[in-house]
């Protein structure tokens, strides 16, 4: 999948896309970028009504290729590096959403596989 960056797009839009891909996570933007296997402070999540311009500090219009076998930590990396964009990876566990924080290792693929398998 590829996704267009610019300042205009929306915050909804990108996790559509993504969501298309990946049922089983989410991608919540954030206002500052939380540290490498660290979690991200609640009170920083930028409105998905927001733009794109609205939550970051590199404004670099691009695409980011995200493949399944892409691991959390290096698209999360990707897009606050190229875009300075504070992105993290939730997973569905039920009616909840975890931060991948403690398996940014593992690929969205199994991130993804790992969401499907939890029934409530």
């Amino acid at each position: 999948m590829i996704i267009t960056i610019n300042d205009h797009r929306k915050i909804f839009a990108i996790q559509e896309e993504f969501k298309t891909r990946f049922p089983n996570l989410k991608l919540e933007f954030f206002s500052k970028p939380h540290q490498t296997n660290g979690a991200s402070e609640k009170e920083f999540i930028k409105h998905n009504s927001k733009t794109i311009g609205e939550c970051r500090n590199i404004h670099e219009s691009g695409h980011i290729t995200i493949t399944p076998h892409m691991t959390v930590n290096y698209l999360e990396q990707t897009f606050s590096n190229t875009y300075g964009l504070g992105v993290q990876v939730f997973r569905k566990a039920g009616h909840n959403w975890l931060e991948t924080i403690e398996t940014d290792a593992l690929t969205l693929e199994e991130q993804n596989n790992l969401g499907a398998e939890y029934k409530i």
